[in-house]
């Protein structure tokens, strides 16, 4: 059976650690780029969810390997409420997440 494991920072890592996954702290994007390339090595991970931020300022090296591989899957997750999220935010999340442009109509 594969792994769900979660990359996230120190203040969310408890609320996924209350779901039962293996949880991997990173205190800053430099750490997560430690811990990420293991990560895709493994054989009994499936799906790596990602602060968002984090995968942001990975580099472009990285970036090809994590999009070359079918497994395992890499989730991004969105963090903490920025200013003016609103339905831009949701756009490029849907634009990242499907390869489309969706706009979004109040």
């Amino acid at each position: 059976m594969y792994k769900f494991i979660v990359v996230t920072d120190p203040d969310t890592a408890p609320g996924f650690r209350l779901t039962g996954v293996e949880v991997m702290e990173a205190a800053d994007p430099q750490e997560a780029r430690k811990i990420i390339p293991p990560l895709l090595l493994r054989d009994d991970t499936g799906i790596i969810a990602v602060n968002e931020e984090f995968i942001d300022l990975l580099d472009e090296k990285l970036i090809a390997r994590i999009e070359r591989t079918y497994r395992p899957i890499i989730l991004p997750i969105p963090v903490h409420f920025r200013g003016g999220a609103g339905p831009g935010y949701i756009e490029r999340l849907l634009r990242r997440a499907i390869g489309y442009n969706v706009v979004l109509r109040h």
